[in-house]
């Protein structure tokens, strides 16, 4: 595996992680009342930065590893890497789009800042996922 696809591969089960914590800590917050009552934003900011924490982490573990089976292979890059990487945030920029005009709705319609914060929150996370998702398809099938 190359090394830019471990680091796709990390990044993208943190990302999922992260949501799946997240949900679950704010359900569990909100205890069966409003989603809005929730102190959502320490939860998200924690969130956020033991993501970045996370996929670092597991992209050093996954390297070390790989390096012990395969020492010369550890950090190349080449020209198919590029593309893929370009190829994953063109697809993934999508989902930011559409995040930032679900956001300029709920403004228009004054929308609680839970669900502003949230819709563009949950963008970002489905722009890492799905544009995670693009480079994995794009390495194991290719570019065509």
């Amino acid at each position: 595996m190359a090394y830019e696809e471990r680091n796709v591969w990390a990044s993208l089960i943190v990302s999922v992680l992260g949501m799946i914590a997240y949900v679950l800590i704010v359900l569990q917050q909100a205890a069966g009342g409003p989603l809005t009552d929730v102190d959502w934003v320490p939860i998200m900011l924690w969130i956020i930065g033991a993501g970045i924490v996370g996929a670092i982490v597991v992209s050093i573990v996954w390297g070390i590893v790989a390096g012990m089976f395969d020492p010369d292979g550890v950090g190349r890059s080449d020209q198919r890497d590029r593309d893929i990487a370009q190829l994953s945030t063109r697809v993934g920029q999508a989902f930011l789009v559409i995040a930032g005009l679900g956001v300029i709705i709920l403004c228009a319609f004054e929308a609680d800042w839970f669900w502003i914060a949230n819709t563009m929150f949950f963008g970002f996370a489905l722009s890492s996922i799905v544009g995670g998702i693009a480079s994995v398809i794009a390495y194991r099938r290719g570019l065509v």
